[in-house]
């Protein structure tokens, strides 16, 4: 076994042959559940083959929809099966992964070998995957290896899906935006100096540089807010509200120019809307919220996803 003696983690060997050795299966969990760097359970099956003086051998198995996969979370999951059922061992089990479509049909390879670069005492490190055919697993445990998700699979059960909400929003709380398209306009985000003296200052003047400064965000938010304020009063639906959106500033038309119609559209777009992330950032909309902030609007309309309890 080679040592890293910079870093004090271990290497693991990768000669299958050298790591083949009767076996017998002392653990088969159906569902193994570990938590992910997701921040969310996520569930396995594990077969874990062991033999006195040999390394432990884990073969675990996935369905989709499981949670976070095995590939995306293979340090957790070797970790959390290193920790709990061999803790003694120097090195992690060798681990062998199964991804399984919802039909239990094996995907990409079938079985794949991970190799952890690195190890210290259950934090696997530096995974990295390679084929191992099912004859080849054979012979390293030396035993049989369920193909298959185990009779004690329990399905996740569907989330809700989640709901669309228009919503009035304080533009000066917004996520700091990162434009990619317009920078000889756009800096990247605004300072919360910058964004408070422009509410005190606001700019009302409309600029050639580029689509986004190119009316008065001002006059849309004021229309947006009253769309909003509106469209509840009728219960309108969130996929409705771009053309309700339409129609109302058609209704309004004296003075109002089609760059508003198209920004005023573009606010009430499902697919298109000044959507923030559930964390920093945005899933659509900053070139517009940066837009937003350059002219000092206080108020406008942003959409969500609201998940339920």
């Amino acid at each position: 076994m080679d040592d890293d003696r910079s870093t004090g983690t271990r290497r693991e060997p990768d000669d299958l042959d050298a790591l083949s050795a009767p076996r017998r299966l002392s653990v088969d969990e159906h569902m193994l559940s570990v938590l992910a760097p997701s921040g969310h359970p996520s569930t396995c099956r594990l077969q874990l083959f062991t033999s006195a003086g040999a390394r432990p051998v884990a073969v675990v198995t996935q369905v989709m929809g499981e949670g976070m996969g095995l590939t995306n979370a293979a340090e957790a999951f070797a970790g959390a099966v290193w920790e709990r059922y061999c803790p003694d061992e120097e090195l992690p089990p060798v681990w062998v992964q199964r991804h399984l479509d919802s039909g239990g049909t094996a995907l990409s390879t079938g079985f794949q070998r991970v190799r952890f670069a690195k190890a210290r005492p259950y934090r696997p490190q530096q995974p990295r995957w390679s084929t191992i055919t099912a004859e080849q697993l054979e012979a390293l445990v030396g035993a049989r290896v369920d193909e298959d998700r185990g009779a004690g699979y329990v399905p996740r059960p569907e989330e809700p899906e989640p709901q669309l909400v228009f919503e009035a929003f304080a533009v000066v709380r917004l996520a700091r935006p990162r434009p990619f398209r317009e920078s000889q306009c756009m800096r990247a985000g605004v300072t919360w100096r910058q964004r408070w003296a422009r509410q005190v200052l606001p700019r009302r003047g409309t600029r050639e540089c580029c689509w986004y400064h190119g009316g008065d965000w001002h006059a849309v938010s004021a229309m947006a807010l009253d769309v909003l304020k509106r469209a509840r009063a009728q219960s309108v639906a969130p996929e409705e509200m771009g053309e309700y959106a339409v129609a109302h500033a058609a209704a309004a038309a004296a003075g109002v120019s089609r760059w508003q119609i198209e920004a005023l559209a573009s606010l009430f777009s499902v697919a298109n809307a000044i959507q923030p992330a559930r964390g920093p950032g945005y899933v659509n909309g900053q070139h517009r919220a940066q837009a937003l902030l350059d002219a000092g609007v206080r108020r406008s309309v942003v959409l969500r996803m609201v998940w339920a309890p």
